[in-house]
């Protein structure tokens, strides 16, 4: 039977990648703070009806929140969400959807790291080969089947959607540390009812963060964000469901191999790019797929 961690993990890794194809669709009509905000704002009412619908199913009472260090480890957590998505979307404008995309995938690594030294989540030395292998993966499908030489990896790394892309690399990386600690601070044993109550909250105060920028800097994109509904209330739909699968992986299982499964994203992105965005497939981006996919599976084998 497959893991709870494991199944929700590529859930969430599917629900990203269809998120971040339809926000690509709102590069076009808003700007990189109001397309961000959709995600958050059209978000809550999903996450609240998530959280209700499964405290009603299994019987039970959220946690309480009653500590600000909950509070600021979301907010944190929140703040760098926000970061991150703004990077990635600025990246798409640079080279395109999967590169972008691509690029941000190094979150496994940095999350790896990260999480070692300030969480102290230690990984087998396999587990550890296969992050790396996934990452060369990730090199080799933005450098686009150049040599992977020192060279030309610095050179690749310069450019702006690479410089992007780790940008938002980094951001989720730190997110998910937050989120995790978060998580951890409420008092309850079932993971997915805690990690519930961590969206609602978070889409909460990202909505008032980013909301409130917006208004204050961006008043007349307001106005759009309210009427791009039609394609906005799916973004936050499956930014929520998205945020909720994440969520609940972290609080089960080391977050790096959360992150370095949450790498089969470029199978989705590769797919979406092709039939959804009409972007046309090389053969190198295949090789590179095949490379991640390795990666992803050294990982679990080393779990």
């Amino acid at each position: 039977m497959i893991p709870l961690w494991l199944g929700v993990t590529l859930s969430a890794a599917l629900f990203q990648c269809w998120r971040t194809a339809l926000q690509q669709r709102l590069r076009g009509m808003l700007s990189v703070n109001a397309a961000a905000v959709t995600r958050y704002l059209y978000g809550v009412p999903v996450g609240a009806a998530l959280l209700a619908g499964y405290a009603a199913a299994t019987g039970q009472m959220p946690p309480a929140i009653d500590g600000l260090g909950f509070l600021g480890l979301a907010a944190l957590g929140g703040l760098l969400q926000i970061l991150g998505t703004n990077a990635l979307i600025m990246s798409f404008g640079s080279r395109g959807f999967t590169v972008g995309t691509a690029y941000a995938k190094t979150e496994a690594m940095q999350a790896a790291f990260l999480a070692l030294l300030l969480l102290g989540e230690n990984l087998s030395p396999l587990s550890w080969f296969g992050i790396a292998v996934g990452i060369f993966g990730v090199l080799y499908l933005t450098l686009a089947g150049r040599a992977l030489t020192p060279a030309s990896i610095w050179a690749a790394t310069r450019q702006p959607a690479a410089l992007f892309g780790l940008l938002a690399g980094a951001g989720f990386a730190l997110t998910s540390i937050a989120i995790k600690s978060a998580n951890l601070r409420l008092d309850h044993p079932d993971a997915v009812l805690r990690s519930l109550v961590v969206v609602v909250v978070v889409n909460l105060m990202q909505t008032v963060m980013q909301g409130g920028w917006l208004l204050a800097r961006e008043r007349g994109e307001a106005a759009r964000v309210l009427a791009s509904w039609r394609v906005s209330w799916r973004v936050g739909a499956l930014s929520s469901i998205g945020s909720a699968c994440w969520f609940t992986g972290f609080a089960l299982a080391p977050i790096a191999l959360v992150r370095a499964v949450g790498q089969t994203e470029m199978i989705f992105t590769l797919l979406f790019s092709r039939f959804y965005l009409n972007e046309p497939w090389k053969r190198t981006d295949v090789i590179g797929a095949l490379v991640v996919v390795l990666g992803v599976v050294l990982v679990l084998a080393g779990r």
